[in-house]
This record gives C-alpha cells, structure tokens and sequence, in this order.
C-alpha cells in the first residue's frame, strides 16, 4: 500500500515532534519514499539528523537550504509528493495554511501541491479549543484538507485534555486511506463482521468461542486501503480504526440488527465473525454462586444471519471446520446462499483462532475450489477482496 509512495512529512514545533521519528520509520518500513521538511522551531524540539538517519534522506529545514535536489525548487518536492502528512500540526501551522501564507519551505510546499494534505494537530487543550484554531480547522477541512485527531489524554503542561497528537496507528491509517482513495473499490460500501459473539448467562458469565476478530479486521483495512466505505461491525476492538466505521455488538441478535441496518445500502457483506449457534434461553439476573452443585443451561438457537439476511449484495461466508472441509463449506455456501464461502481448518495452529495466519479455500456458486497456500491474514483478505472486485463487475 505505501511501497514507492512519496510521503512528505512536515514536522512542526511542538513537544510531539519526538513522535515523527516512529511515523517516519513505519513509513520507511512500509517502503514509502519519506522527505522530512522540518519548520525551524521544530529542530528545537528533534534533531534533523534523527530524522534524516531514520528516512535515508537529507532534511529540509529552510527554504534557502542547498544540501537537496529540491533546494533550488520547491515546487518539485510538492509535485513528488502523493501525500503530505504534517505531525505534529502546531496551532501556529494551521493559521498560516488556513491564510494562504507561504513563509516557510513547508507551507509553500502545501500551497503548490496538487496531493492531498493530512494535519494531525497537537497543542495545549485551550490553544485547540480556542475559537480561531477551530475556524481555522473548519476551513481547511472545507478546502479538503484531513483532519486526524487529536486525542484526549495528559498533555505536556501536566493537565488533562484534548489536544494529544494522534496515535501513530491511526495517522498511518489515515495515510493507507487517502492514498486509496482512487483504488478498485472506490465508491462502494463494504460491511464485514469480526470476532466472536459473547451470549450472557449471568452479569459475569458468556458463552463464547475463541475468535479474536483478526480476519474481520484484516479485512476491514484491506477493503479501506483500496478505496472502499467500511463498516465493521465486531466484537473485539480493532487495533485500528482510521477511516472505518465502527459497531460494537456483544451478542448474535445485538449483531444481525447491525446487520441488517448495514446492508440497506451495502454493495457486499463479508461475515468473517464466529457468530454463537445458541444462547442461554433464560440470563439470570444475579451472578450465579458456584456453590450451586450443578449447573443445567437450556439453549436455544440464535439468528442465523447469513441466511436471514438477504438483498442486492454480495454475499460472503466463511466455514471454520475441523473435518470434511470442503463437502461442509459448499453445503453453507448453497443454504445460505452465497456468492463465496471461505473455508479453513481451525485444527491448524497456523489458521486457526487468534493467529496472524490462515489458510483458506475459496469456493463459488459455480463449484470452482480454489486453495490458497498460507498467508498472513491481510494477504487472504487482499485474496478475497480480488473476488469482489471481480464479482462487482460483472453485476
């Protein structure tokens, strides 16, 4: 997603510019081209030299700087550029961008660019909240720039506040977005559920499975990254989050209503979630003491929402079987009826639960079995997300 992209990173002077460092190593990681420019104040703040080791660049720190190709033409480091990135974005920076002013190397380089430009503000809470600052977001946020935070959390003066620069997770999840923003599935709306269902059987107790949500999520950014609106609806919470929408459900019916509601304008649902096939008919309303000898629970069946919910979408299943994968997975795949089902043996420790790999077969209404060799969860996710695509197109 970010091999050969030209990412420029503004880094202005606040506390949070030690920060920039861990963003520009993700992104060199990642295989992204980073250009670190760096306001004056910041180098107060981090050295250049920090920067420039962890990015393999020289870094430009003043508009009259003759150590860069870009020295004597700012332009073409705006013209490089498929992003700029500005973390952390001081109250300082927002105002000169919000004026059109081009005072500075990293300014200029945000008026003459044709990228799309991410701010992720970071300052004392009443800087933030000041009325200005916020007319001053609002404009640029108007002209098309990205806002991604900040956070509350304990700000450099001690207090408590919103003002934190954003976590590097979701800045780095915010560039994967914007860069996808022309891919394959631009413009449509992909629902998909993760994790396992929780169905209570006192205030403490559930019954559950051991799904982690790992191929839900997987699958989330994948489907973000490449252009799609998302909405995850799951029972764990994603370590990521950026440019998805979110549902939290605990329990099997909790998660066909968010279903349902999804899938009003859904161009595909992908349910990657173990969802529950029974629940306690009865949840007692005490915590129930284990000094009771024995305990007797009567189960009923939950919501199967697979094949309950129907509509003008793709509809995309997955079996966790421990024996006869296949001859399982092709009789889901036809009651429920789904357009792909995606079978594993959760037997495997390498594609089983809570692991960051799997090994699928992919099977179509047509019959056709396709075998993927082990992946890591975001390659499958990428595999599947191919189907859709192709699916999409021929409707």
């Amino acid at each position: 997603m970010l091999a050969n992209k030209t990412v420029v990173l503004g880094v202005t002077g606040s506390i949070a510019a030690y920060k920039a460092a861990d963003i520009a190593s993700k992104l060199t990681q990642a295989g992204a081209e980073v250009r670190v420019v760096m306001t004056q104040p910041a180098t107060r703040f981090i050295s250049p030299l920090t920067l420039s080791t962890i990015s393999h660049r020289p870094v430009v720190t003043s508009m009259w700087q003759l150590e860069t190709e870009f020295s004597t033409e700012h332009v073409a480091l705006a013209e490089a550029a498929d992003v700029v990135v500005i973390a952390p974005a001081t109250a300082n920076i927002i105002a000169h961008l919000a004026a059109g002013m081009a005072d500075d190397m990293l300014s200029c380089i945000v008026l003459a660019t044709r990228a799309p430009v991410i701010l992720a503000p970071a300052m004392n809470v009443n800087m933030f909240q000041n009325a200005i600052t916020q007319q001053n977001l609002a404009k640029l946020k108007a002209r098309g720039f990205v806002i991604v935070g900040p956070e509350y959390g304990r700000l450099a003066s001690g207090k408590m506040g919103l003002g934190r620069l954003a976590e590097v997770e979701q800045i780095l999840g915010t560039i994967k977005q914007v860069l996808g923003r022309k891919g394959d599935l631009a413009d449509k709306h992909i629902v998909v559920t993760a994790g396992g269902t929780r169905e209570p059987i006192d205030p403490v107790r559930h019954l559950g499975n051991h799904a982690t949500g790992k191929m839900g999520h997987a699958l989330a950014l994948a489907a973000r990254d490449r252009g799609a609106r998302v909405r995850l609806i799951t029972t764990a919470a994603p370590a990521e989050t950026a440019g998805i929408e979110v549902s939290r459900v605990e329990t099997a019916v909790q998660m066909k209503q968010a279903v349902v509601k999804a899938v009003a304008q859904a161009d595909a649902l992908i349910m990657a979630a173990a969802v529950a096939d029974y629940r306690p008919r009865s949840i007692a309303k005490a915590k129930i003491k284990k000094e009771t000898p024995s305990l007797t629970l009567e189960l009923t069946r939950t919501p199967d929402i697979l094949a309950e919910v129907t509509g003008d979408f793709i509809k995309i299943g997955f079996a966790a079987e421990s024996e006869d994968i296949v001859t399982n997975a092709r009789r889901k795949l036809k009651e429920k009826g789904l357009h792909l089902i995606m079978a594993n043996d959760i037997t495997d420790k390498d594609s089983g639960f809570g692991v960051d790999t799997n090994k699928v077969t992919i099977i179509d209404r047509s019959g056709k079995v396709e075998s993927l060799p082990l992946l890591t969860k975001r390659e499958v996710a990428d595999r599947i997300l191919d189907k859709v695509v192709g699916l999409l197109a021929k409707r």
